[in-house]
């Protein structure tokens, strides 16, 4: 299954439009990523959006908005100018949530981020650790006393 998650940044305001047959709506915008290390430089990749959330992505979203994209990704092989082909990825997003504002941070991992998402989104809310069951101070065990003599254990 082809499903990934990526936080990103517009750097072009949506484009809408719609299919010649049916007239169903498209749009498509660019978003920059950074690179895994910091001396790499920042990554680009064009984001198509179909249907209803194509008309959300052109009415709620502009250039300078980080946000979370979850959709499939795929590999395009684009004729360049200079003669030869170029493959460049694409994302066709399945979900697009707008990041809140961060001041002044880099582009934060998703836990440290408030996500506010197009659609109702259950919240993940990871349960504590169920404390460990104390032993009795009256229960010890008989070899914490003797000491241990692990090469006459038999297998």
């Amino acid at each position: 299954m082809n499903q990934c998650m990526l936080m990103a940044e517009l750097i072009s305001v949506p484009q809408l439009r719609y299919t010649q047959d049916n007239q169903t709506p498209i749009a498509e915008f660019a978003v920059a990523f950074p690179g895994l290390r910091a001396e790499d430089p920042i990554q680009q990749m064009k984001v198509v959006g179909w249907g209803n959330l194509a008309q959300e992505m052109q009415e709620r979203y502009t250039t300078g908005d980080r946000v979370l994209l979850e959709g499939r990704l795929s590999m395009n092989t684009v004729d360049r100018p200079e003669g030869f082909k170029e493959k460049q990825a694409e994302m066709t997003a399945q979900r697009i949530y707008k990041i809140n504002d961060l001041g002044t941070l880099p582009m934060a991992a998703p836990a440290e981020v408030s996500v506010t998402a197009s659609a109702p989104a259950a919240a993940t809310v990871m349960p504590a650790a169920p404390p460990t069951p104390a032993t009795p101070a009256s229960v010890t065990p008989a070899s914490q006393d003797a000491e241990v003599d692990y090469d006459d254990i038999p297998f």
